[in-house]
């Protein structure tokens, strides 16, 4: 009777924190929307579209409806964008598919971040209880709070990535492998970053399973990948479309790491321009990822290091530092580690946070480059 009443409260008390993950990204979700509607009613927007799904439909977002449309040809009434086929077809796929539900592209890829964000926070509550009592809401505050926390918001692919990845990384602290890798094929569908957490499964179950007989299972999540690559082969005669397509687009190509780091440095200090605050960003961004990845080698935690740090070395020899913020979203060994910060430090954190969020949701909203 004792058992089944520990048993009871547990999971009256995992309820109880699944409802309070859900309740802060709710809460945070509706303050961002709030946010977004009060700087509408006082901003200039010049030549921008002044609907709300128009000012949250920015950047990245055109781009992934735009192949949710029209395919990796894009647009045929416009010249061929040769950076689509950087874009992972989950996300176009998924909002084709909620479009025939939903009529407006916007919207669509807006509620697929609003439901998949739902799943990632109540997921990482889940995973940061794991690692000790009461970090499993702080942790979910510090990620939906973080300065690039308006990605999870836009119809970018960084929620639904999450709502894959965090229960990939839970089932496999729970050496529940099958379904795990289940849910890394969903990652890898959605972003690159996919194969590194297929390499940090592999290394998770070396360190701390070794059922062989499972081992053919850590295989599939690199098949989603390898499927895409051999899409793009039939479409292009390209093995690497992907890459080539971050140097034509965006000009991201392999580059020493000094070199990234003196290009990068140049551009947040040398001479001012709209995007040197970003590049300083990006800066500041790049030294909490090493500083994180040397914390994990420390600690000894070699699974989480090599999730973090093989994307990360990966960003820091681009050709100069991009999106590196934006990918810190992704590290949740950064929002556990803060969510088990002592209530002052924790606190002075969030402070530091909630600026850099408004900032950013004002940016992003307005037109101009967040991250």
């Amino acid at each position: 009777m004792t058992v089944r009443t520990r048993e009871g409260a547990g999971l009256l008390s995992g309820l109880d924190t699944d409802r309070a993950a859900l309740g802060a990204w709710a809460g945070t979700r509706l303050g961002v929307l709030v946010l977004s509607v009060t700087v509408a009613a006082v901003w200039s927007y010049g030549d921008l579209k002044d609907s709300f799904l128009g000012r949250w439909t920015q950047w990245d977002v055109d781009l992934f409806i735009e192949i949710a449309k029209y395919g990796y040809r894009g647009d045929p009434s416009q010249p061929q964008d040769a950076g689509l086929p950087a874009f992972f077809p989950g996300l176009p796929i998924l909002i084709r598919g909620v479009h025939y539900v939903i009529p407006s592209w916007e919207l669509s890829a807006l509620l697929i971040s609003l439901v998949a964000g739902a799943v990632a926070t109540v997921a990482l509550s889940r995973l940061a209880r794991l690692t000790g009592p009461g970090t499993g809401l702080k942790a979910v505050m510090a990620l939906l709070l973080s300065p690039y926390a308006v990605f999870l918001f836009a119809g970018y692919s960084e929620s639904l990535f999450l709502a894959f990845a965090v229960p990939a990384w839970l089932l496999a602290r729970q050496r529940r492998w099958e379904p795990a890798v289940l849910c890394a094929m969903g990652a890898a569908c959605v972003r690159v970053t996919g194969i590194f957490l297929a390499l940090a499964l592999i290394v998770e179950f070396l360190v701390a399973d070794r059922r062989w007989r499972l081992t053919p299972w850590l295989a599939l999540p690199f098949a989603p990948v390898a499927a895409y690559a051999l899409y793009q082969w039939r479409r292009t005669g390209d093995w690497l479309a992907w890459q080539h397509a971050q140097q034509e687009g965006w000009g991201r190509s392999m580059a020493w790491p000094w070199d990234a780091f003196r290009t990068t440095w140049q551009a947040a200090f040398g001479e001012s321009n709209e995007f040197s605050g970003a590049f300083r960003v990006e800066i500041v961004a790049a030294v909490v990822g090493v500083a994180l990845t040397c914390w994990l080698l420390a600690r000894r935690r070699w699974s989480e290091a090599v999730y973090v740090g093989l994307p990360l070395a990966s960003l820091l020899t681009s050709a100069f530092y991009l999106s590196i913020g934006r990918a810190a979203l992704l590290w949740w060994p950064l929002w556990l580690g803060i969510g088990r910060l002592r209530w002052p430090a924790y606190a002075v954190v969030l402070v530091v946070f909630v600026p850099l969020l408004t900032e950013e949701v004002i940016l992003f909203t307005s037109g101009h480059w967040a991250g």
